[in-house]
């Protein structure tokens, strides 16, 4: 096991690809800005992309009457992993 600060260790365990989805409503549709904070929909942190893209899909497509409302996919692995 890891801890903060360490290397990571040289197991045969597979690379976490940990991708989060989140949305919400945004203040225009010129940019990423969004109306409320405290309204983010944190769909949830899945372990690669592909589960990932289906969990944006379904909920993108539930929200397909809101112009305003966005759903994103963020890398977590890019950003855990200098």
């Amino acid at each position: 096991m890891s801890t903060t600060g360490s290397q990571p260790s040289q197991s045969s365990e597979p690379t976490q690809l940990l991708h989060l989805v989140f949305g919400g409503e945004l203040t225009s549709l010129e940019g990423i800005t969004f109306r409320d904070l405290s309204k983010l929909d944190i769909v949830g942190i899945f372990p690669d992309y592909a589960s990932a893209a289906m969990a944006w899909k379904a909920k993108a497509q539930q929200t397909v009457d809101s112009a305003l409302t966005r759903y994103f996919i963020v890398h977590l692995h890019k950003l855990l992993q200098p």
